[in-house]
């Protein structure tokens, strides 16, 4: 970019330079001497992605927006106006830009390169303090918002895995509520047939005993193979046709699904006339379904209930943010819950060996919970999902502790970063996939608990080990 004619009152806008306060004029002096002076026009670019950067910029007027891609599309990471610092500082050691800042205010800017650091020092280190103190501000303000980040990730993963796991009970009772409105309205013409039957008050006890037999033994034949059902519903529907019965489809399917067997049929045909065998047989099947239809609407509300009270066990909303004995199986079992989709997506196969006697701990769940969440995470993004992938979760006391063991068969963590996962930052994902706040989040709950955690990885083996002290 073309350099510009330093303007006269220079020295006085740094001296003017919120960070410069207090700076003596021979320091200012040397930057002004040091650097070239630039102006970019607005929707220019101070830097590109994946650009080296050697030079800092003090931004005297104007600012700039940056934008990272992720998934093809620019995405905004915020606005940076002038008075500012940006760029390269003492003793950073940031290499490359991974983002694209674009100018949207005529930016005036004095830049100087890194080259000129070393020289800084004994130039005047106040100035080298006030630098470095800007760069930790940074890296905070950076920090906080690669948390948000991470967090927001993590809610969007669990707000789609929730909406996958309420959808199909949600579905379902939608489904059973609308075909049990249809099966009512065809209980008048029903319960006509069956009222004007002239039959004793014994024979309705059979009838009676009959039916809520079968209702209290019922047996899950779903479990039955295609060529039993297939059986079961030739004995039936030859049963019915020898008695000249109609409707013996719709018969059959209700009366398999209930377990009921020719004999049971006997029974009721030995107390009831032939001639209203019909009616008190659809009567029988009326009930079954609407017993059906009440059954499904009720496992459905109950997954719901299941999967609310599993957020609020997962997120520990019902509790106050203080620490607690807490059973560390609960809180896994809770993010299993929230992460299920993602094993059907990835078609993942879960063992989870859990020792059910272990010792409470005390803790705060909620921030436990992050911690399952992000190793469960990671390990699922490190398995293929072609049906081959399997995670291990173990919990055991070894002598004085309390141990989580989770093991993945993924292609392992190279050794040469092996000692960097836990950094800040730090990740091998592209962008806009990972934040690299993950591990170090485990790292600084656990810190906060007093627990630790280690990692074994080769081939075909990675596990993740978290220990509390009891």
């Amino acid at each position: 970019m073309p350099v510009q004619p330093k303007p006269r009152d220079l020295l006085q806008q740094l001296r003017d330079f919120p960070h410069f306060e207090g700076i003596e004029d021979p320091a200012l002096q040397w930057l002004i001497e040091r650097g070239e002076y630039h102006i970019l026009p607005k929707d220019d670019y101070l830097f590109r992605s994946n650009e080296e950067i050697n030079t800092m910029q003090i931004l005297l007027r104007g600012g700039y927006v940056i934008r990272r891609e992720k998934d093809g599309k620019k995405q905004e990471m915020g606005v940076w106006e002038a008075p500012y610092v940006s760029g390269v500082l003492p003793f950073s050691r940031m290499t490359r830009i991974t983002a694209e800042a674009k100018v949207i205010e005529e930016l005036h800017f004095l830049e100087i390169h890194k080259n000129c650091f070393t020289e800084m020092v004994n130039v005047s280190y106040l100035l080298v303090q006030r630098l470095v103190s800007i760069m930790t501000e940074r890296v905070r303000d950076y920090q906080q918002i690669q948390l948000m980040n991470e967090k927001l990730l993590a809610l969007g993963k669990m707000s789609a895995g929730l909406a996958h796991e309420l959808n199909n009970p949600a579905s379902a009772m939608v489904r059973s509520s609308q075909e049990l409105q249809r099966h009512m309205t065809n209980t008048p013409e029903k319960f006509k047939a069956t009222i004007t039957m002239r039959i004793s008050p014994d024979d309705v006890d059979v009838v009676n005993d009959i039916l809520f037999e079968r209702l209290t033994a019922r047996v899950d034949t779903q479990e039955l193979s295609l060529m039993e059902r297939e059986e079961r519903t030739d004995d039936l529907t030859d049963w019915l046709a020898d008695r000249g019965i109609t409707n013996v489809e719709e018969l059959t399917d209700t009366f398999v699904d209930w377990d009921f067997r020719p004999e049971h049929l006997d029974s009721i045909a030995e107390v009831i006339p032939q001639e209203s065998l019909g009616p008190v047989l659809s009567w029988v099947e009326t009930n079954l379904t609407t017993e059906s239809l009440v059954e499904e609407i009720s496992t459905a509300s109950k997954r719901i209930a299941e999967l609310v009270s599993s957020i609020k066990t997962y997120s520990h909303m019902d509790s106050d943010p203080s620490m607690e004995f807490i059973d560390v199986n609960d809180g896994i079992k809770s993010t299993l819950t929230m992460l299920k989709f993602r094993f059907k997506q990835k078609n993942v196969e879960l063992d989870k060996t859990c020792d059910l006697n272990l010792p409470s701990i005390k803790a705060l769940e909620g921030e436990l919970n992050q911690v399952w969440t992000n190793l469960i995470s990671n390990a699922l993004d490190a398995l293929p999902d072609d049906g081959t992938g399997k995670l291990t979760i173990r919990s055991y006391q070894r002598r004085d502790n309390l141990c989580i063991d989770f093991e993945d068969n993924g292609p392992g963590i190279p050794e040469d970063i092996r000692n960097r996962i836990f950094e800040p930052f730090f990740t091998t994902k592209g962008i806009g996939e990972g934040t690299g706040m993950g591990l170090d989040i485990v790292r600084r709950v656990l810190l906060r608990h007093g627990g630790t955690v280690a990692l074994e990885s080769s081939p075909g083996k990675t596990c993740f080990r978290v220990c509390f002290p009891l």
